[in-house]
């Protein structure tokens, strides 16, 4: 408990070191740029921006707030990242002036907002086929649509899950995975914004299966989610295994922030090793066990690849396969980098994405 405590004000001191850092610069340049001279209106309003996070937090409902919040978010990483070089360049080349630097860095913010706004509103579809030496009496091959990381909520919203069920309903697939964080912490805004309508339309021979992911629990609304989703015609997988068609089984995983979940060798002991074995499970941290089980093909998201530069790093450091394709021994591993995205709506280390994979069953 104390240790927590040192650690929550040592975070504390350092985020408000951060927030006046930033505020300085911001204030300085308006300052001089437009001969502003309001410190305690600008302090007030730079203290929301700052706190945006936490206050959204009280209630779902606070809209704008939230909204501010994801913004504040790309100030802050790109702006730790720009401001020091313009503090430094200004110190090297004092002749430069302040304000014109300020608005190479104002175009800076608005070109990333531009370009990672394009990223993650304009999705694209990846195709992959892959071959499992499994057969089976009925059915040769199959199709499978996968996805994750929607976070629907406001900014990641119904217009956005649309164009995913318009493209995965054009594939025609024979199931489709949303893998984990479906929506962004609590399904308030879903409900409200009524993407059940959307999600409805989202057709698949064999069904819609999902997972819950970090997000769902930090919602604390885990069965009103399962039971909005079931409404959408989505079955959530928590710790179970099922066999679809007769034809291969599916395992969905709880998400590791649930400490208590079942492990994948419980989850294994209906699965008849002739049929294919898919598994969803939302963080990708251990893909070791799934190996040594047999697992034919594994699912997960979580990572975003970052999602805004340079993020990118911390993920390549903290998990084995951070994004894409691997063939480990006879397991096939796909971690996706999202269909839509978390907090700031924007991308600039990945793209909003799909991905589509043909599984053909050989001998």
């Amino acid at each position: 408990m104390k240790r927590r405590m040192i650690v929550g004000f040592v975070f504390f001191v350092l985020y408000n070191a951060i927030v006046y850092y930033l505020g300085w610069n911001v204030y300085h340049w308006l300052e001089l740029a437009f001969h502003m001279k309001m410190p305690i209106v600008f302090s007030i309003v730079w203290l929301y921006f700052a706190y945006s996070i936490v206050i959204s937090n009280f209630n779902e409902r606070f809209r704008i707030t939230k909204v501010v919040s994801c913004y504040w978010m790309i100030l802050m990483e790109y702006g730790l990242l720009l401001f020091p070089i313009a503090n430094f360049l200004l110190w090297l080349v004092p002749s430069f002036h302040i304000v014109w630097v300020g608005y190479i860095i104002l175009f800076l913010f608005i070109a990333i907002i531009g370009f990672g706004s394009y990223m993650a509103y304009s999705p694209v579809v990846h195709r992959k086929t892959i071959q499992i030496k499994k057969q089976h009496q009925t059915i040769q091959n199959f199709r499978m649509v996968i996805a994750s990381d929607f976070h629907l909520g406001i900014l990641s919203n119904k217009n956005l899950l649309q164009k995913f069920v318009t493209r995965s309903n054009a594939e025609k697939p024979d199931i489709v995975f949303l893998v984990g964080d479906i929506v962004d912490d609590h399904p308030y805004w879903y409900k409200a914004y009524d993407m059940d309508v959307v999600m409805k339309t989202l057709t698949a021979t064999y069904g819609v299966y999902g997972v819950l992911g970090n997000h769902e629990y930090y919602g604390k609304a885990i069965p009103t989610f399962v039971n909005e989703m079931k409404k959408s015609g989505v079955q959530i997988l928590q710790d179970e295994t099922i066999c679809i068609a007769d034809s291969f089984y599916v395992t969905g995983r709880e998400d590791k922030t649930n400490k208590s979940r079942k492990s994948l060798q419980q989850l294994s002991t209906v699965v008849n090793t002739r049929l294919p074995w898919i598994v969803m499970d939302h963080t990708p941290s251990d893909l070791e066990t799934p190996v040594e089980l047999g697992v034919d093909v594994h699912l997960s998201g979580h990572t975003h690849l970052g999602q805004m530069w340079p993020n990118q790093w911390i993920t390549k450091k903290t998990f084995e396969l951070d994004y894409g394709y691997l063939l480990k021994k006879t397991t096939h591993i796909l971690v996706s980098s999202g269909f839509g995205f978390w907090g700031p709506p924007i991308r600039t280390n990945s793209r909003s994405e799909m991905w589509v994979i043909d599984v053909e069953l050989k001998d």
